[in-house]
């Protein structure tokens, strides 16, 4: 197998060209590339042409050497100059119908390359898109970012380039082995054996610097690893004071990768001087041998011992550029696999058939279901019949865990009636988050059930189940747009009347008519500009302006100060009117209205009751409330 640095020998002193992360070995060669085909089969008939144009690109490099012999026996030994300069003009007729060739099928192989990667690159978004959250929990966001990065790119790099110049190569070297033997098959073995010895210093030197590059490669991973650790923690860094240490670190990571760099770079600087000597070897006895052919008689012109030597100076090439391609497209190959295996994960499954509708009337102006208002939402069941969406949440001896071996809730029981606000306390792993997850069907529950107004929630469809409840994440996710875009995002045919609602209800109106353009201000970098509290209070208008009858508060206030949690407490309670609310507590202030509190430790609910109860109980709430202890 060749290895890595053949493909940076065209380059010696550029440890970057070539396919980055690294060589990588695909595990099903072949499998990937029936899928890489079948992309690729969508463009069959430019595929055509570009295979003809390469048939016609190599004729004319094989073919443009030949010429060198009649121009020498024919022409130039007899004196006959007319003669000479159309021969002159054939030949560079040749060569530029090459050139042509080889063109054209650059710029077809660009644009079919292209569309394909932006296909590929639109289905693996799409497969994202449908894969449960426990895979994104799996998996780090830099390994799923590198399938589009990395991964793409290889893939991008192997058919704007490797796939043509493979074909090319391949033509062009059998092209020369046939022309050679033809001209002079004794003379054509010495080349054979040349090409032997060639093979073996591929072999050798290129086995050695592939697994220098892979530790380089390392090396360089590590590196880059902590500098962008380094980058985000600099606040922390300078607050400690631990310049000095990070610099420490660092100077021996990249004494590391310097070392590796050093070693690879050796070998693979050495690979084109040594086989450029070999082929100079091989072109210096071929030429001695030819000339004593041609000179002793033994049938062999002058002119064929000129074409001989020109093809065995460039039979080595294909070689040389195959064994760089190879390596392209081998890691392309692996890329392309690792891009394959996201999007064979099984999807998210939804066998829910239960639907949220708006009630509307028909073309006479009667209710399509008696007993509900016009616009009002309800869910709808296979049958036809509806259900008013009311709120009704209810766990029945829930028992979930991430896998068998770990059980997070163990049978867990709670019930909230419309409009009620129920709260969770417990420390950190106690199972608060997980148990909104549930409602949401992130996560499928091992024994017991969740109903929705009545309505197991796997009877329902995800999407319509997500669309009736809103979220209020403690870490808040603000997109590149404008204020008035990110509080849309919670209703995307929201009217800009509606938005400013929104954030007048959340209470983040006022500072948002203190930015530079108002709800037209660009946030960028994750609203990086606006303060943490701040934030919040877009995420919190977010939640208001989907206007769910399912409020989901996950330590919603915890990012804003306690002046900043008064001004908002009144929008909060307007916000939570007439919902059923579902907290997730930071502060035990937050919850002493709440219709029922529990107290989670270790996946059970060892506590529930209001406020007064759970004080009179003198239990782990009283603890908490007494010592004005906060949870984790």
């Amino acid at each position: 197998m060749v290895s890595m640095a053949e493909n940076r020998n065209a380059h010696p002193g550029r440890p970057g060209h070539g396919p980055k992360g690294g060589f990588r070995k695909p595990k099903d060669m072949w499998g990937t590339l029936r899928k890489l085909m079948a992309y690729l089969g969508r463009y069959k008939a430019y595929l055509a042409v570009v295979v003809a144009l390469l048939v016609i690109s190599s004729a004319c490099t094989v073919g443009g050497s030949y010429i060198i012999s009649p121009l020498i026996d024919d022409y130039i030994l007899p004196g006959d100059f007319p003669g000479l300069a159309r021969m002159l003009g054939v030949m560079a007729a040749v060569y530029i119908t090459g050139a042509a060739c080889s063109f054209g099928y650059a710029r077809i192989m660009v644009h079919v390359s292209q569309n394909t990667v932006a296909r590929i690159r639109e289905d693996l978004f799409a497969r994202m898109q449908k894969l449960p959250l426990q895979y994104f929990d799996t998996h780090t966001h830099g390994e799923l970012m590198s399938r589009y990065t990395n991964d793409i790119e290889t893939v991008s790099e192997a058919l704007n380039n490797s796939f043509g110049s493979l074909v090319s190569c391949a033509l062009n070297f059998t092209g020369t082995i046939i022309m050679m033997l033809v001209l002079s098959p004794s003379l054509t073995l010495i080349t054979f054996a040349m090409l032997a010895v060639m093979l073996w210093v591929v072999k050798t030197i290129g086995g050695r610097s592939r697994r220098y590059f892979a530790a380089q490669q390392k090396a360089v991973g590590e590196v880059n690893g902590y500098i962008e650790e380094m980058i985000e923690g600099q606040k922390v860094i300078k607050v400690f004071n631990h310049e000095h240490a990070a610099m420490a670190g660092f100077a021996e990571r990249n004494e590391t990768y310097r070392q590796a760099g050093t070693r690879a770079q050796i070998y693979a600087g050495m690979m084109m001087p040594v086989m450029g000597n070999l082929s100079y070897v091989n072109y210096a006895i071929t030429c001695c041998v030819g000339a004593i052919l041609a000179v002793g008689g033994g049938g062999f012109d002058l002119g064929d011992l000129a074409a001989f030597l020109l093809y065995a100076k460039q039979v080595s090439q294909p070689i040389t550029q195959i064994s760089q391609q190879m390596n392209t497209i081998l890691s392309a190959v692996a890329g392309a696999e690792r891009i394959f295996e996201v999007m064979e994960v099984q999807p998210e499954t939804d066998e829910g058939q239960v639907a949220l509708v708006r009630v509307t009337e028909d073309r006479a102006g009667r209710l399509t279901e008696a007993g509900f208002d016009t616009g009002s939402w309800a869910w709808k069941h296979p049958d036809g019949t509806l259900t008013p969406l009311r709120g009704d949440v209810r766990f029945d001896h829930v028992v979930f865990g991430y896998d068998e071996r770990k059980v997070i809730l163990h049978d867990i029981s709670l019930f909230a009636k419309p409009g009620q606000k129920i709260a969770f306390v417990g420390s950190t792993g106690a199972g608060k988050t997980t148990i909104t997850s549930l409602i949401n069907r992130f996560y499928e529950i091992q024994s017991g059930t969740i109903t929705y107004d009545g309505i197991d929630v796997r009877d329902i469809e995800k999407d319509s189940l997500r669309r009736s409840l809103g979220v209020v994440l403690q870490d808040t996710h603000l997109f590149t747009g404008t204020v008035a875009d990110n509080i849309r995002y919670g209703r995307l045919d929201a009217s800009d009347e509606e938005v400013e609602a929104a954030a007048r209800l959340a209470g983040a109106d006022t500072f948002i008519r203190h930015l530079p353009r108002g709800y037209a201000t660009v946030l960028s970098g994750d609203g990086g500009s606006l303060s943490q509290g701040e934030r919040q209070l877009l995420n919190i208008a977010r939640a208001a302006c989907a206007n769910p009858p399912v409020l989901i508060l996950d330590e919603a206030t915890s990012s804003i100060d306690t002046r900043t949690e008064k001004l908002i407490e009144k929008g909060m309670d307007r916000l939570m009117a007439g919902r059923t609310v579902f907290v997730i507590a930071h502060r035990l202030s937050t919850v002493r209205n709440a219709k029922a509190i529990m107290v989670l430790e270790q996946g059970e609910i060892i506590e529930r009751g209001d406020h007064d109860d759970l004080l009179e109980q003198r239990g782990r709430y009283y603890q908490l409330y007494t010592g004005r202890a906060e949870l984790d």
